[in-house]
């Protein structure tokens, strides 16, 4: 069951946290590579703005983004923009984000993301919750994977596994992290090939951040994930 109300407050903490981070950078730590291919750390905080209005459009019954080409273009539009300007969109757009969330609604409704994708509306804070918080790892400016809430990281694994479950291209996988917790994941034919490592690593390995190499699989290849 999600509880919307209990991820807004997290994705309030969240932004906090980034805003706080980012804001001790300087112009020139705004131009350099982040830690996603082909972007800068200008490119993660455009991106996490425009997010925060593409899901207002979401909640609000609009397309996600006017098109592929729009999205693309309006973080390549705001990428270079100064430090001061970028942290004024990040908490504005927020704060868009907070107020449209917070007002009441029908959050058993299904609404629509890009590319055919659909959702409870009362799992919209959490997708949020998840783009704040990978994206501030991506910046590479001190928070790590490791540093992610014990919770989050949890719930993280289970949303990618659920997203990976039943895709013939991925084998049957039993994910378990050092402390117990199993994820099942990939095709339901044939025996799975079992992953084992931390928490962070696990989630790092399926959201397509680290390559995997600290995860354990018994000396089996470790699979191929699809892109997210």
């Amino acid at each position: 069951m999600n509880d919307h109300v209990r991820d807004l407050a997290s994705v309030r903490e969240a932004t906090d946290r980034l805003l706080a981070a980012t804001g001790k950078l300087d112009n020139a730590d705004v131009t350099q590579p982040s830690r996603l291919p082909g972007w800068t750390r200008g490119h993660v905080l455009a991106h996490v703005a425009r997010n925060a209005d593409a899901l207002v459009n979401v909640l609000s019954g609009r397309p996600m983004y006017a098109g592929a080409e729009a999205r693309d273009a309006d973080i390549e539009r705001d990428a270079p923009r100064p430090l001061a300007v970028q942290l004024e969109d990040v908490r504005d757009s927020a704060a868009r984000f907070d107020e449209t969330a917070a007002a009441p609604a029908d959050w058993s409704r299904t609404v629509a993301l890009r590319n055919g994708v659909t959702d409870s509306a009362s799992r919209i804070p959490f997708r949020r919750l998840v783009e704040v918080e990978l994206h501030h790892v991506d910046l590479g400016i001190g928070y790590e994977l490791e540093d992610l809430p014990e919770e989050f990281t949890g719930r993280e694994i289970a949303f990618l596994a659920d997203r990976f479950a039943g895709n013939a291209d991925v084998p049957a996988i039993v994910l378990t992290a050092a402390d117990g917790r199993q994820w099942r994941t990939g095709s339901t034919e044939g025996g799975p090939v079992r992953v084992t490592g931390s928490a962070p690593e696990l989630l790092g390995w399926l959201a397509g951040r680290r390559d995997g190499a600290a995860l354990d699989t018994a000396g089996a290849p470790l699979p191929t994930l699809p892109p997210l």
